[in-house]
């Protein structure tokens, strides 16, 4: 009888202990893979703009965020619309590092992204002829532009 209590009760323990494992991600885990991220996206610095890009060899705009999350074990779509799908609206004062900022050019709404850093700056890979930098909402052209601020919704 002893025998079979402790067995239960060891399968009991295992299965808790096991399904402990399988949680999904808190807001602190995925603010530190945001955070974690925005940290490769910075070291990108100075890459060139490459349409379609999404390696040090160049980068389009979600082809920046696209690498650096994946530096980090998240696996994102390409392209602003996808990122838009999988995010949701946070208030520009609510930012943190490694959220996405979008900006509307050349008349498409929300066409250009950037990973926020904090301090009211982001880094993005800009436009052809142009290498990726770190620039601010401070700029009167990026506070023209700017749509709106996201956050992912990492599984």
């Amino acid at each position: 009888m002893l025998l079979r209590f402790i067995r239960i009760f060891s399968c009991f323990f295992t299965l808790t202990v096991l399904a402990g494992c399988g949680h999904t991600p808190t807001a602190k885990s995925v603010s530190a893979l945001g955070s974690r991220a925005a940290d490769h996206a910075l070291a990108m610095v100075g890459k060139p703009y490459r349409y379609g890009g999404n390696s040090p060899k160049g980068f389009d705009c979600s082809g920046l965020v696209q690498y650096s999350y994946g530096r980090v074990g998240v696996k994102l779509p390409r392209g602003t619309r996808n990122l838009l799908q999988m995010s949701h609206t946070v208030s520009r004062n609510n930012l943190r590092r490694g959220d996405l900022v979008f900006f509307t050019q050349e008349g498409k709404k929300s066409s250009h992204v950037a990973l926020y850093l904090g301090d009211g700056r982001f880094v993005h890979s800009p436009s052809r002829g142009k290498n990726v930098y770190v620039a601010g909402f401070n700029e009167p052209y990026w506070q023209r532009h700017f749509t709106e601020a996201r956050r992912l919704e990492i599984d």
